[in-house]
C-alpha cells in the first residue's frame, strides 16, 4: 500500500478524531438521557443532598459548558447570553446553593441541551482540518468536553444513590460472579516508572509525562472487599481513635460515622445495603464503596499496612517490565472484559471478575469498581502548565484534597486510563470510591 504524504497524514488524523469526538460526544449524551428518562419532574429540580446539585442544574451546567467551549471557543454561535454562564458556573454557586437558583426547567434545560448538540454538530463539520487553534489539537476540546459531560454522568449517579423521595431502580446489565479471589499481596520491584501521559485527551494535570523513582513495595492484588472491611468494623475499630488520624477522628465523632455510607446494620452480624431504590443482602466479595479517605487510611493502620502514593498506583498499572502502557493491560481502550467501567453495571463487580483486565504483574481490578484512594495530596507536576483553564485543576492544589485512582464502574471508559487523576476532600463518602492498600517491601 502506498504511503501518503503529510498533508494527507494530518487529514486523515483530522477526520479520525472528527468521528471519534462525535462518537464520544454521542455517548455522553446518551448516558446523561437514558439516566433521567421517567424520573418527574419533582425529582429533577429538588435538592436531594447539599453535597449534591439538582439534577436539573447539571443537564443544563454540561449544555452551557459545551456551548462555551465548543461553539464560542471555536468561532461558532452563541446561543445564549453572559447570564447563562454566571447561572451554571460551578464556581460561582456551590452545590448547596444551587436549588435557590432561577434556573431553567427540566423541559427548558432538555431542549438547550439538545439545540447546543446540534449546533455544534453544524460546527464540527465547518471547522477547517489544518486549523492552527491548540484547542484543536488532536481534537483536544472535543474530549475534553465529552469527558466533562461523563464526569457529570457519573455525579448524577451519585445524586441518584443519595435520592430517598423516589425509589430510582435502574435496570442494570448483570456482572460476573466468579470464584473467589483470596487477597494476597504482589511484590513490585522499585525503580523508575513514568508518570503522567502525552494522551492527545490527558488533562493539565496529567502532564508533563515524567519518570519518578518508587522503591520496591507490596501492593494488594484488589481493592479490599465488603466482607474485609466488616471485619474491621464489627471489631470495634470506629471506637479506637489509635487507628485514625486526629482529623479523621473528630469527622467520625462529630458525624457519628460508624460504618461505611448505605450499610444497614440489622442485628448483631447482620448487614444490608441501600443501593439506589433497593436493599439488599451485603455482598461480602465486592470492593467496599461509599468510604472517606480516613475510613480507607483507618483500615490501612489497623491492618498493619498503608494506602499507596499516587506513583506507586501508577507503578502498579504501568507494570514492572518498563513497558509504557496507557492501560495496566496495554495500550487497547478498556472493554466490557477488562474493566468495569461505563454505569451499566451500577455497582462495582465481585472481585477477580475480570481477568482480562489484570496488570502484568497479576494486580486485579485497577481501572474500574471503585476509585482508589492514595496517600498523596493533590497538586501539579513539576512543569505544569494549567490548560485551557485554570479551575479544572489548578485552583484545587493542596493538601486539603486527596488523590483518587483508577476510576469507577460509573466511570466512563473515555476519562480512563493510568494517568487519569481525581481528587475530593478525605471527609468525602458520597462518591464512589474505595481503596487497596500496601506496604514497605524493605
Amino acid at each position: 500500500m502506498a504511503g501518503i504524504g503529510g498533508a494527507q497524514a494530518a487529514q486523515v488524523s483530522q477526520a479520525l478524531w472528527k468521528a471519534r469526538a462525535w462518537r464520544e460526544l454521542e455517548a455522553a449524551r446518551a448516558r446523561t438521557l437514558g439516566m433521567l428518562a421517567g424520573l418527574p419532574e419533582t425529582e429533577l429540580v429538588r435538592q436531594h443532598s447539599p453535597l449534591m446539585s439538582p439534577l436539573v442544574w447539571d443537564v443544563a451546567h454540561v449544555a452551557n459548558y459545551e456551548e462555551q467551549w465548543l461553539l464560542r471557543a471555536l468561532g461558532g454561535p452563541a446561543l445564549t447570553d453572559a447570564r447563562f454562564d454566571t447561572l451554571y458556573d460551578a464556581f460561582r454557586h456551590p452545590r448547596r446553593t444551587r436549588a435557590q437558583l432561577s434556573l431553567l426547567s427540566p423541559d427548558q434545560a432538555f431542549a438547550y441541551a439538545a439545540r447546543v448538540r446540534q449546533a455544534v454538530q453544524e460546527h464540527l463539520h465547518a471547522l477547517p482540518e489544518d486549523s492552527p487553534e491548540p484547542l484543536l489539537n488532536n481534537g483536544y476540546v472535543f474530549g475534553m468536553v465529552a469527558q466533562h459531560e461523563q464526569q457529570h454522568a457519573e455525579t448524577l449517579a451519585a445524586t441518584l444513590q443519595l435520592m430517598t423521595t423516589w425509589e430510582y431502580r435502574p435496570v442494570a446489565t448483570e456482572r460476573p460472579r466468579p470464584g473467589a479471589v483470596p487477597q494476597h499481596e504482589v511484590f513490585l520491584p522499585g525503580g523508575p516508572v513514568r508518570v503522567g501521559s502525552a494522551h492527545p485527551w490527558a488533562y493539565d494535570n496529567e502532564r508533563p509525562e515524567h519518570t519518578v523513582d518508587v522503591g520496591p513495595f507490596l501492593l494488594d492484588a484488589h481493592p479490599v472487599t465488603n466482607g474485609d472491611y466488616l471485619v474491621f468494623v464489627e471489631a470495634g475499630a470506629y471506637e479506637e481513635p489509635r487507628w485514625w488520624h486526629p482529623k479523621g477522628w473528630e469527622f467520625i465523632q462529630s458525624e457519628r460515622v460508624r460504618h461505611p455510607l448505605f450499610w444497614l446494620p440489622q442485628g448483631q452480624h447482620v448487614w444490608l445495603r441501600r443501593r439506589f431504590g433497593s436493599v439488599e443482602p451485603l455482598p461480602k466479595d465486592e470492593p467496599v464503596q461509599h468510604v472517606s479517605w480516613y475510613e480507607a487510611d483507618a483500615y490501612a493502620r489497623w491492618a498493619g499496612k498503608r494506602l499507596p502514593t499516587e506513583a506507586e498506583w501508577e507503578k502498579a498499572a504501568a507494570g514492572s517490565d518498563g513497558t509504557p502502557r496507557e492501560y495496566p493491560w496495554g495500550d487497547t481502550p478498556p472493554t466490557h472484559h477488562q474493566a468495569n467501567l461505563g454505569g451499566s453495571t451500577w455497582g462495582p463487580a465481585p472481585v477477580g471478575s475480570y481477568r482480562g483486565g489484570r496488570s502484568v504483574d497479576g494486580v486485579w481490578s485497577l481501572l474500574g469498581d471503585v476509585w482508589e484512594w492514595t496517600s498523596s495530596d493533590f497538586g501539579g507536576y513539576a512543569g505544569f502548565r494549567a490548560f485551557p483553564y485554570r479551575e479544572y485543576s489548578e485552583v484545587f492544589f493542596g493538601a486539603e484534597h486527596k488523590v483518587l485512582r483508577g476510576g469507577a464502574w460509573a466511570s466512563a471508559p473515555v476519562a480512563a486510563r493510568n494517568s487519569f487523576r481525581n481528587w475530593d476532600y478525605p471527609i468525602r463518602r458520597q462518591i464512589f470510591a474505595g481503596f487497596r492498600c500496601a506496604r514497605d517491601a524493605t
